[in-house]
């Protein structure tokens, strides 16, 4: 019976499960856009979520919280300084989760994940819909 084993293991250790989700969160917060596994996507999400809400209260607590799950001083300062403001009107969901097909090697199910108000070419994603 599967009580109590929530989450995707990956056929990882938890050192190196929890070493690919870390490096994976400072590409999204970097990047605001990659392209992974679907399942490695829906795990990411459920760690970066509550990363950017806390990201919307700025404080040395706050910070050092998200600096022992990141251990990436850039991505740490992207996040408070920038993405953090950004969804602060937001009450939830600042992901998106795109399928894009599958995997040439094995096939494997791809998806873009990206945070839902990013900038492309110096415009919000979602402001461009609403001008419209």
């Amino acid at each position: 019976m599967r009580h109590g084993n929530a989450g995707r293991a990956f056929g990882r250790t938890s050192s190196h499960r929890k070493a690919t989700m870390q490096s994976i969160a400072v590409a999204l917060f970097k990047n605001e856009l990659i392209r992974t596994t679907v399942p490695k996507a829906k795990e990411l999400r459920k760690l970066v979520e509550p990363m950017i809400t806390r990201a919307k209260v700025d404080g040395v607590a706050n910070r050092r919280l998200i600096f022992a799950r990141l251990r990436d001083r850039d991505a740490v300062q992207k996040l408070f300084n920038d993405i953090g403001p950004r969804f602060n009107g937001r009450p939830g969901g600042y992901t998106r989760i795109m399928r894009c097909g599958f995997r040439p090697g094995d096939n494997a199910p791809m998806a873009y994940i990206e945070l839902v108000d990013r900038k492309v070419g110096g415009e919000a994603v979602g402001a461009v819909a609403a001008a419209e």
